[in-house]
């Protein structure tokens, strides 16, 4: 993404939204912060270009809620979620509906930055076809039933206890497990996991 491209930067924590423009700024990114979904949701949008960092969490208006509206108005505007603690659910519902990549706080420089250009690199790839890339079900395929299972409890944002709970195992062996998915199927991350799932077009469970 160009240095130039400007990131908006929705969040209600101002020590997060000073930090951001901050460590940006310093990079060569113009921003825009807001404090809250509603402020945001003010600002006319019409031909938005550059990248959203949203927090999920707010007390007015959830970054889902914002999401569905960007939606609506599709807007093509690369959309990062900022997670807390717990909130890894709402993160992968909110790239089910179109987020394309989320981050946990407390969160590196170099985590924020990988991200905005990745998002600029998913974004420049929408112009090519839709199906189904081969090599990403070949990986999937790889998976035995077990670590499958495992799978569908990781996309759905469960943690490790939670899913030793619903499949009878112990947390050792989901770590074990879930090393094995995330090395089968070459994610780097739970968010790279998570848009592999979405881009074959597996069902992700609600357990």
């Amino acid at each position: 993404m160009s240095g130039t491209s400007t990131i908006f930067i929705i969040d209600d924590d101002d020590a997060v939204r000073l930090s951001l423009q901050a460590m940006l700024g310093a990079c060569g990114y113009e921003t825009e912060s807001f404090e809250s979904g509603v402020h945001f949701l003010n600002r006319p949008r019409n031909g938005l270009e550059g990248c959203i960092l949203l927090d999920v969490r707010m007390p007015d208006i959830n970054g889902l809620e914002i999401l569905k509206i960007l939606k609506k108005e599709s807007c093509a505007v690369p959309v990062i979620i900022i997670t807390g603690h717990g909130d890894i659910k709402m993160a992968v519902q909110a790239m089910q509906i179109g987020a394309v990549d989320f981050i946990e706080k407390p969160f590196t420089k170099e985590a924020i930055l990988d991200a905005i250009e990745q998002a600029s690199q998913l974004v420049k790839g929408t112009g090519q076809a839709s199906s189904v890339d081969p090599d990403l079900v070949r990986r999937i395929n790889r998976l035995t039933p077990r670590e499958r299972e495992v799978l569908d409890h990781l996309v759905i944002g469960n943690l490790n206890k939670v899913i030793a709970y619903e499949l009878e195992i112990s947390p050792r062996t989901v770590e074990v497990h879930r090393a094995r998915v995330m090395e089968k199927m070459e994610a780097k991350n739970l968010s790279q996991l998570v848009r592999m799932v979405i881009a074959a077009g597996l069902d992700t469970p609600a357990f």
